[in-house]
């Protein structure tokens, strides 16, 4: 993996790098911020999260759960009552809905986990611990030969450090 790392003290100056290089469409970006920005997220156009994938088919996989472990227990020691149903679905709704939040939200923290690769046992290439204290990185993976065009795109939009990095 070859790219082109960058440090920008300004959040503006990245920004304006990262709309120039998706309307070049230059290669793949990751940004590195000490905080979320909603600056950042509006330009790089990310695609909705599949995280909430893992939600829906958890929480479909828990009612579903729900409802059949309370009618097969009804079923298994029947309470006969005034000869009404033995397995109504009205009375179990609670219990499917509980069964439901509980399995959607333990898909959804797996989904979380899964989605971004978590725990990383190699070092993320480009990352420098100054992004964490208030500055900002980018990381452009791009072929060798657009590294010197893209570096200077990079130093024009402000950034005070720009280097090549396999």
């Amino acid at each position: 993996m070859r790219g082109v790392l960058a440090h920008f003290k300004e959040l503006d100056s990245l920004v304006e790098a990262i709309e120039e290089l998706k309307a070049k469409k230059t290669g793949d970006i990751t940004v590195y911020t000490p905080t979320p920005r909603h600056e950042i997220e509006h330009a790089i156009h990310a695609p909705p999260s599949k995280v909430r994938l893992f939600t829906l088919i958890g929480g479909l996989a828990g009612v579903t759960f729900g409802y059949w472990i309370a009618i097969w227990i009804s079923d298994y020691w029947p309470l006969v009552v005034g000869g009404k149903a033995i397995a109504s679905w009205v009375p179990y709704t609670i219990f499917g809905f509980e069964v439901m939040v509980l399995v959607g939200a333990l898909s959804t923290v797996v989904g979380l986990f899964i989605t971004s690769r978590i725990p990383k046992l190699t070092m993320t290439v480009g990352y420098d611990p100054r992004f964490s204290g208030g500055d900002y990185g980018l990381w452009l993976e791009c072929a060798p030969d657009n590294a010197n065009e893209a570096a200077a795109l990079l130093r024009g939009h402000g950034a005070t450090e720009v280097r090549s990095e396999r």
